[in-house]
């Protein structure tokens, strides 16, 4: 099924308006973290997982 281009508008406003996003630099003398990260298959997923475990282990203390 075709997408209108009323949803097409209504979805990229959505998006802009609340979807955020970060740019992360990697510097040749962090080249293990960029090596390590490029290993994982779902890089989003991980970065996400690493943050939400921080999130706990702050709050239970």
């Amino acid at each position: 099924m075709a997408v209108s281009e009323a949803q097409k508008r209504a979805s990229e406003r959505y998006r802009k308006e609340s979807v955020r996003q970060l740019t992360t630099r990697f510097y040749p003398t962090e080249a293990d973290l960029w090596e390590w990260l490029s290993a994982q298959p779902n890089k989003q997923g991980y970065i996400k997982r690493l943050i939400r475990e921080d999130m706990e282990s702050h709050t239970n203390k």
